[in-house]
């Protein structure tokens, strides 16, 4: 007997998103039973828009904090789990019958479902950004948000981790200084940082290219030692990029190394350290820690950042030219091609198929 399936109320809190909210809500207001909008201040169409899918649109007085907006909406909603998105994030045809699925299927005892966010893509369209969020959870727990900026919804109890994705359309140009108004305001105001603020506050400073602020900040992140791991992991990647782009090298692979003090190597600081003995030629090294990025092993249920090239195709590609250089033609071949399983549309890969056909005269089958 088929048991009685959930019922879902959509939130999201919106301001001036005419451009993304009707793809966003015509993705996922079939599957909803209710969606709540909370407008903290749009001042072009986004109201007009919204009123096309539901009354439930509430206004709410913006205070510089996501978070308690993100809480306000949630406590408009009336169903029995909530879901919440954002106005540019979308769920593909195939997601949509996902979470079709988990509704007629879901245990009560759920208390949390996370689902991973597609947010960047390459130019072929395939994933090279993501990390997993807890997107839908039972309304009756009362979870609050937490943060200011890039808040976090603080969940305990039952958690699934589905494979429902929500892809994140971003639009050019959309990108503004706000996080780190916010952030600067509250500095000015002496309000005290959470090492996940300091986290944060970093990388909003290292985006907008203030480097030797970015360099404390993240600094000051990492000497607290309470930082969740896979923050702590980044930040290592952030002090590299910071160094780098100050044309500091030591330093910079200081920090690559130092990311091994807090788990096991990633293929993402595989691929750094690969990267840096490559444009020093020192082939063997390279080719040592591109080869390592292909034999590990993804984390289970990491929920942390995820560069998807370094955990697919860009180690053999950075292989086969490491094996080109050392005069080891076939291997160099083989890692090509392995590439180009990932990834069959790149030029650079397909440049070396043709380079190798011609080198050592290997014919591929016409598929």
């Amino acid at each position: 007997m088929e048991g009685k399936q959930i019922t879902i109320s959509l939130c999201i809190i919106v301001r001036n998103e005419e451009s993304t909210i009707g793809c966003c809500l015509d993705s996922v207001k079939d599957i909803c039973d209710e969606i709540v909008i909370v407008d903290t201040g749009s001042t072009d169409h986004t109201k007009e828009i919204v009123e096309k899918y539901t009354d439930r649109i509430f206004d709410f007085t913006w205070i510089d904090d996501f978070a308690a907006a993100r809480n306000f909406a949630f406590s408009q909603a009336s169903m029995e789990y909530i879901l919440w998105l954002d106005a540019d994030d979308v769920l593909t045809t195939e997601d949509q019958e996902k979470l079709r699925t988990l509704k007629k299927n879901l245990d009560p005892a759920v208390d949390a479902v996370s689902m991973p966010y597609h947010y960047a893509f390459d130019q072929f369209g395939n994933v090279s950004f993501s990390f997993r969020r807890n997107r839908l959870v039972k309304r009756s727990r009362n979870f609050k948000w937490v943060g200011a900026v890039h808040e976090y919804l603080a969940v305990a109890g039952n958690i699934l981790n589905s494979d429902i994705c929500v892809t994140h359309k971003r639009i050019e140009g959309h990108s503004s200084d706000r996080n780190l108004k916010i952030f600067e305001r509250r500095k000015e105001n002496g309000d005290p940082f959470s090492p996940r603020d300091l986290y944060y506050y970093g990388n909003e400073l290292f985006d907008h290219k203030l480097y030797r602020r970015a360099i404390e900040v993240c600094q000051d992140f990492l000497k607290t030692g309470q930082g969740w791991v896979e923050d702590e992991i980044s930040a290592c990647g952030k002090l590299a990029d910071c160094f780098q782009a100050l044309g500091e090298s030591e330093k910079q692979l200081e920090y690559i190394y130092k990311s091994f003090d807090y788990a096991s190597p990633r293929a993402e600081f595989c691929c750094r350290l690969g990267f840096h003995f490559l444009n020093t030629k020192r082939y063997e090294q390279a080719e040592f820690w591109y080869k390592l990025a292909t034999q590990l092993v993804r984390p289970v249920e990491n929920s942390g950042f995820m560069t998807e090239a370094c955990w697919t195709w860009l180690p053999h590609l950075q292989l086969c030219v490491c094996y080109d250089r050392l005069g080891k033609h076939e291997l160099a071949y083989e890692h090509n091609e392995i590439a180009r399983e990932y990834s069959p549309e790149n030029p650079q890969v397909l440049y070396n198929k043709k380079y190798f056909e011609n080198l050592i005269g290997i014919k591929l089958p016409k598929k």
